[in-house]
């Protein structure tokens, strides 16, 4: 196998591969990068038990040829090291030649190296779906969709499936919910799916989708996504993403979700986000970093928090408020994940209680929704 590559292309799929590659493992292989290349251009590709991620960099694109190839052929490298010096090589170009021991030798200016492959037939083949269960929508979309909601899963791999983010579909509306049982955030969305498809109980690891989210930053355009009984796809362009899908029941969370309430406030999210950030600077350093909220009927929300050793604060911030006066404490970090995610000028919080959870919306709009359990206080 030989070809010359353009290095910077070549970084930047190397880095997203290498996402799934895995440096503690007992398979050695997976420690690698499969790489090969053929008339459509150089194929690079990384897995693990989770994940597994492929990456074409075409011959040619924008005009620019990006892959030369001599010899068609495959390779796999050590991950790591492969990632550094190809980060770190001097040239605008790199000259790949593997001969028939898998002995590597990359060049780029006056720098040459040379890697000790492994024989590619030993990696795992890409996974094979079959699309009849497929939908579409825009990169765009799903990378809000994994933002509003990825942060509430479990941290704890103890929790099982509130590791990971459920979606379902139902006529046309794709929905992603995430718990970790103090918090729940969900975010619905219309996607181009056939109108008989239906998809219930798929949970998708976080960390998966976080992965996914970093990989199609730069993507625009719409992606693919395709279900099978274990696993998921996301295709997008040049680019094939897996992930499996996390075995178990997801709880109903629709029966958490309070229907109406007590107290209904509208707020400026920038202003409200501000405030708790101010008083999480006490809170944080306070047992459970517990902010407290007071309600008031003339149009204010009172903000304080205290901590023993350190002081307190007091805020009132601007409001619409209908209903009673509550007062209700909560984790200041759970509601400023929330609100650094709501993409509204204006949000409406929902109170039905002092110690049953709430819930905070877009004013305007009930596609997205955001949960926290209230902390009793003294």
């Amino acid at each position: 196998m030989k070809f010359r590559i353009s290095r910077s292309a070549l970084t930047e799929a190397v880095a997203s591969v290498s996402k799934a590659v895995s440096q503690k493992t007992t398979v050695p292989i997976l420690t690698g990068i499969h790489l090969s290349v053929d008339e459509e251009g150089c194929w690079l590709m990384g897995s693990t038990s989770d994940l597994t991620i492929q990456v074409c960099i075409p011959t040619k694109q924008d005009d620019k040829n990006l892959v030369n190839m001599e010899t068609m052929g495959s390779i796999v490298l050590p991950g790591r090291i492969f990632a550094d010096i190809v980060r770190k090589l001097p040239g605008d170009d790199v000259e790949v030649t593997v001969d028939e021991r898998w002995k590597t030798t990359l060049r780029s200016k006056q720098a040459q190296f040379e890697l000790k492959g492994l024989d590619p037939e030993e990696y795992p083949h890409i996974p094979q779906l079959q699309e009849d269960r497929m939908f579409s929508l825009p990169a765009e979309l799903l990378k809000s969709m994994i933002r509003q909601t990825g942060f509430a899963v479990s941290a704890s791999e103890a929790r099982g499936v509130l590791t990971g983010v459920l979606w379902t579909l139902s006529q046309g509306t794709l929905t992603f919910v995430a718990t970790d049982s103090h918090r729940l955030s969900r975010k619905k969305a219309e996607v181009e799916a056939p109108k008989d498809l239906s998809v219930e109980n798929v949970i998708v690891p976080g960390k998966s989708l976080s992965e996914l989210a970093k990989i199609l930053q730069d993507t625009d355009g719409w992606v693919d996504v395709v279900l099978s009984d274990n696993q998921i796809m996301v295709r997008a362009d040049h680019l094939l993403f897996f992930s499996r899908i996390l075995e178990g029941t997801y709880p109903d969370t629709n029966r958490v979700i309070p229907q109406g309430g007590k107290t209904d406030i509208v707020l400026a999210t920038k202003e409200l986000l501000q405030s708790v950030d101010r008083a999480s600077l006490i809170s944080r350093d306070g047992r459970d970093n517990v902010i407290k909220w007071t309600m008031k009927e003339e149009g204010t929300v009172q903000v304080h928090s205290a901590a023993q050793d350190v002081g307190s604060v007091l805020e009132e911030v601007t409001a619409k408020v209908t209903g009673e006066e509550l007062s209700i404490s909560f984790n200041a970090q759970y509601m400023l994940d929330a609100l650094r995610t709501v993409d509204s000028d204006e949000i409406r919080i929902l109170l039905t209680g002092t110690m049953t959870p709430f819930i905070i919306q877009p004013a305007e709009r009930e596609d997205s929704l955001h949960l926290i359990v209230p902390i009793r206080t003294r």
